[in-house]
Formats: structure tokens, sequence, C-alpha cells
């Protein structure tokens, strides 16, 4: 459990750089990463590289002791590269360049970018490849920010047709997968395919799903290129990339696959505010953040990096980039550094060292104000630091009991055909996970091709196309399994199955789909179950089955079966539905289940058992009669937390 800071040498006087590197060793950490967007400082002009700056600035760093995660410069091509190479930037959805002046300025799919990318990667690892004082590497930065995943260039459409090639080796294979019979779409050849922008009306969605799998693995082969370069340049350090909140338009898990560990970019306020959260959330939680935003990331990104992982940015303050941005409660860059740690971080790094008085980021908090005085984050870090080192090491997380499947497909098929205003898959997987955790479960969060072995109970929240891998690993585990709607509803061509939703599910669950209908709120039909009704949200689905009902439509339909122990939902639960079902498959799975007071959230890491608190109002500590308190005691102020050891005397 180690912290760092995100440091900019380039945007401070020199003289300050001593000055900060022993601060920050002062206050506890041990890690800074430094170089994400210092391409023009590095090569002013192409084939001319400063590197004297940076020399002294890794010195300094180093001599006071911190280990430095170095990046490749490459979120940020400078002027000079984009005038001689005005191709690499990326086009949006309605064909205009993605313009120089701020960051993430080019085309995944070019390739004279690629061939700049992996030079100044090999120039910058040539250089601290084998350096003493850098001992890990960050990728690029926060691939995809601001809508950057999908291009629509012409370097774009000619990679995407050649991926088509690849993947269905005839038009005529290409014009069936597609449906391209219908409105006369049918290709004579591969060159004949734009990507799917610019269209009168909806594009074919077969079309937009397969330009988001080519997006996706144009995201993973530029990842795999500076990874490669590195991994040569560089042995014995490990490699990670810096992922967000929330983004799903490429998937995280293959581009993980080429790194050593995941990181991501945690702003638990931000997120809060820009996303689906209800007005009554927002005001509740404005300075604490959504009790389960920052976990659920903490889950994914544990199971993006195979069990190893960092959260590489930690808001610390108020952030500049949200349509409101309120200050953290005191206590809360406490409470969120040590959620991340009972969740399995390896280290728990801050944006950034000091608040920039200049440029796009000047309203941006950090662990210092721009007067270079100690802001209440960087306080807060260092009694984090003082705790960690009086507590020591704790054990790895341990594989959870609860795994939840999480589809970035399935997040791409369903913002193609929402077929409902706000249905969303991200969404979904996100309410059945915080449902797990108002239970009081650890969850692991992995994809859906993984093993499932060792789980008493898997979650999924849907999976539109379902592969006979994913139910030969749910079958091999035993496990007790709960379906979302929309399962089955896709065969992998985006097409509807022929023996109607949920395909090959049936052979397992034995229930039709054979009518669906979305709802505007209030307008379906309620929820029966055990003598309570709940308000219809959202989605009905018609379900022809034998099997019993656990929950009805009010005008009769199925609402909820099961069969053995695999359930499935034929509608999207409203909350206090969801947690009866959840607590049902949990009870079903033999998993103790607890009634946690609103805003408390309890994770597990080794013999140490950590409890938190988002609610503004105080709480008590949800621990046995004489736990034996390492953090904290019985009793739970706003952003308060507590751990003691499970099974101690």
């Amino acid at each position: 459990m180690k912290l760092g800071v995100c440091y900019y040498p380039e945007h401070w006087p020199e003289e300050l750089w001593a000055d900060d590197a022993r601060r920050m060793a002062e206050l506890g950490i041990s890690w800074v990463r430094i170089g994400e967007f210092a391409w023009s400082r590095i090569e002013p002009e192409r084939g001319r590289f400063d590197w004297a700056w940076l020399d002294r600035a890794v010195a300094t760093l180093a001599a006071a002791g911190l280990k430095i995660v170095m990046c490749t410069p490459t979120a940020t091509p400078p002027k000079w590269l984009v005038d001689a190479k005005p191709e690499i930037l990326a086009l949006d959805a309605k064909g205009r360049p993605r313009g120089f002046g701020s960051r993430r300025h080019y085309c995944f799919s070019s390739e004279p970018y690629r061939a700049e990318c992996a030079r100044i990667t090999e120039a910058v690892a040539g250089r601290y490849g084998r350096h003493p004082g850098v001992h890990a590497w960050q990728t690029d930065n926060e691939f995809g920010c601001h809508d950057t995943t999908i291009s629509y260039s012409a370097a774009a459409a000619q990679g995407f047709r050649t991926w088509l090639a690849g993947r269905y080796q005839s038009v005529d294979a290409l014009n069936r997968a597609w449906g391209a019979v219908f409105w006369s779409q049918e290709y004579g050849d591969f060159s004949e395919v734009d990507p799917p922008n610019l269209t009168v009306t909806e594009a074919n969605p077969s079309h937009r799903l397969d330009y988001n799998r080519f997006a996706s693995s144009e995201v993973a082969r530029f990842n795999r290129i500076q990874s490669e370069i590195l991994r040569r340049l560089s042995p014995g350090r490990d490699i990670t990339h810096n992922f967000m909140g929330f983004y799903t338009e490429f998937d995280h898990f293959a581009v993980g696959r080429d790194l050593d560990l995941a990181s991501w970019d945690s702003y638990p306020l931000g997120f809060l505010e820009q996303f689906w959260f209800s007005e009554e959330e927002k005001l509740r939680y404005l300075r604490q953040g959504h009790p389960d935003i920052s976990a659920f990331h903490h889950d994914l990104y544990r199971g993006v990096g195979r069990g190893r992982w960092w959260v590489m940015e930690q808001q610390p303050g108020p952030v500049n980039w949200a349509r409101y941005n309120p200050a953290p409660l005191p206590g809360m860059v406490r409470s969120w550094t040590w959620e991340a740690f009972a969740h399995g971080a390896e280290v728990v790094s801050y944006f950034r060292w000091r608040q920039a008085p200049f440029a796009q980021e000047q309203m941006h908090a950090g662990l210092n104000r721009p007067d270079n005085a100690l802001d209440q984050g960087g306080v807060e870090a260092a009694e984090v630091a003082a705790e960690a080192a009086g507590l020591g090491e704790l054990a790895p997380c341990g594989p959870a009991a609860v795994a939840l499947l999480f589809s970035y497909e399935a997040d791409w098929q369903f913002a193609i055909q929402p077929h409902a205003q706000g249905f969303r898959w991200l969404q979904l997987a996100f309410e059945m996970y915080s449902a797990l955790r108002r239970l009081g479960l650890d969850v692991d969060i992995l994809p859906p091709d993984a093993d499932l072995s060792g789980y008493a109970l898997v979650i999924a929240p849907s999976l539109p196309i379902l592969s006979e891998a994913t139910l030969t690993a749910l079958e091999t585990s035993g496990a007790v399994v709960l379906f979302g709607p929309r399962t089955g509803s896709r065969t992998p061509e985006g097409h509807i199955p022929v023996n109607l939703p949920p395909g090959p599910l049936q052979s397992r669950l034995p229930v039709r789909v054979t009518r669906v209908e979305s709802l505007r709120p209030g307008a379906g039909p309620s929820v029966e179950h055990s003598g309570r009704s709940f308000a219809g949200r959202l989605w009905r689905e018609v379900l022809e089955t034998d099997l019993p009902p656990l929950a009805t439509f009010s005008d009769g339909g199925t609402a909820w079966t099961a069969h053995a122990s695999w359930h499935y939902l034929a509608t999207w639960p409203e909350a206090a539905l969801l947690d009866l079902v959840i607590a049902r498959v949990a009870l079903e799975a033999d998993l103790p289940v607890l009634a946690l007071e609103e805003g408390v959230r309890l994770r597990r890491r080794g013999d140490v058992r950590f409890a938190f608190n988002f609610a503004p109002e105080g709480r008590r500590t949800p621990a046995p009669i004489g736990a034996h308190y390492v953090l904290g005691g019985p009793d739970l102020p706003p952003a308060g937390l507590a751990a003691w050891k499970v099974g101690a005397p």
C-alpha cells in the first residue's frame, strides 16, 4: 500500500523541483508519475531532442527516493507534427477534424501516427528504460477520453475494410451477416464499405456493432505497439495504462492483456455529477460520491489487471470538468484512499502535486494550492501515509464469492438499439453491483469468457450475445446464476435468434421471449412479489414458459422465474425489488447477507474488514462486539472509516 502523485516538472521553475521532491517524500509519497503530456518539450522539433531538462527532473526525483512512473507522451502530438501530418487527426461523426489545441487529437487508425508513436516511445524508453529511478511505465493517457475512441477518418475507413475482409473473408458473407439486403444495402466489394456515419437515418445495427469491434481492436493494437517496445527496452518494469470511469467505448480487458497491471483515474464527485444518478442522489452524496462509484471501478480494474491494479489519479479536491464541482467532505480523500487499498490497490496516486495557475485545468485542485501551501487533500494524504505505515502490508484480495460478468460488447449493442430512452447496459450492471454491495458482499468483476470456478453466485446483468463457452463455464462452476433482461437476444451478427431470445440459454433455462416492449415512467404494469407491489420500470418481456413465476407483472405475465439454480429477469427491477432478487439468489448460494445502514459499505482484504460511511449522517460500524479495531472504532462519522481484524480475539 503505497501513495503516489502526478507531477509536471515542465510546468514549474526548476528551482522548485528539489523542494517538491523533498516534500513529497516527507508527506509519505513513494511514486511519482511524469511525462504523459511532455512531447513538445522532449522533442521541440522533429528529430531534435532536448533531454537535459528531463534528465535533471528524473535525477532530482530519484535522489529524493521517489520511484518514477515514466509515460509515453503520445496523448498530445505537438503542433509541428500535426502541421506536417494533418492526416493523423481523427474525424468526428459529422466528418469534422478533431483539431489541435487541447489533447487526444489523433486517430488510432493512422499508420503515420502509429509510426511516430513508436519512434517517440523508442526514444524515451531508450533514454530511460534502464534508469534506476524509473520503475514503471504508463502508455499514453486515458485512451478514448473526450469521445476519441471512434474516428471516421480515411485511415479508419480503410482499416475497417481490411478488418472486415479478415473477419468475413467474402463480401457475400458480410452481406449475410449484416442483413444487407434490407434497404438495398448490399455491397459488391469490401472497398465499397464506409464507416457508419453521415447516413440519412440510423445505420445498419450490425454495421455499427462491427465498427465498435473494429475501433476497440485499434485501441488494443495501438497500446500493444508501445508495450512491446517498452518490454524490449525497459525489461523488468511494470507497464500500465490509466483507464477512466464509466467508459465503455473499447474493451478494457483486451487492452489489459498487454499490461502488467491496470490503473484508473478516480474522480468520485465528478462522476456522480456527470452520469445518470438522480437529483436526490446527487444532493445526498454531493461531497462524498455515491457509495458504489469508486468500488465498482476498483473491482472492474482489478479484473482488467488480473488481480493487479492502481489508482493512477485520485481526486484530491474540487475538479474542473463536471457541471458542478463541489469540494469533498473533510475526510473523504482519506476515505477514498483507504477504500482503494481495501479493494486491493497497490498504489493510490493523487492528481496532482500542485494546482496549476494556468491553462485548462487551473480550476482543478491538487495536494497543494498554487501558492505551494498544502491543501486539504495533501493533509489527508499525509494522514493515510502515517496510518498505512502503522498498519503494515495487508494480504492480497482473495477471490470473492460473487462474480459479475462485464461485457463491453453488450454495452455497444444496447447503445446501438436501446429500444428505450435510458436503457443503458452500464447502468444496469452498476445497479446490480450496487445491490450486491448493499448486502455487504464482495464482488469480482470479470469478462464473459472468464473461468468461473469457485464462485458461488454469478450475476450477468445482460449478455445479449451469449456464447456456448460462457454457458459451459457457468454450468461447470455450479454457481447460482442470475441473468438480466435481453440476455441471449442477439446472435454474434447482431440478429434476433431464429428460435427467439434468450437463444442458446433456452436449452438450460426453458423460457422464450415472444415480445418486448419499452415503457415510459409510470406507464407499465407493476411487478408483484411476495405480496408487495413494485413499480414497473422501463422494460417488459413476454415470456412463454411452463416454469413457475417468482414475480409476476400485474397483468399476470412472468417477470422473474428460475430453473434449478439459474434465474431470469424479464424486466429491469426498481431498486427495492432488485434488493429482494439479489438477496434471494445470494441466500440460495449460501452467502451471508447483511442489512447495512444506508450509505455504509464493507470490503474484506485478508484478515481485515473495512467499513466506510458515505452518508451525511453518522452511522454505527457493523463490526462484532469486541472487535479488534486497527482503524477507527464503533462510530462511523460522515466520511468515516473503520477497520478490524476478522477472527481476532
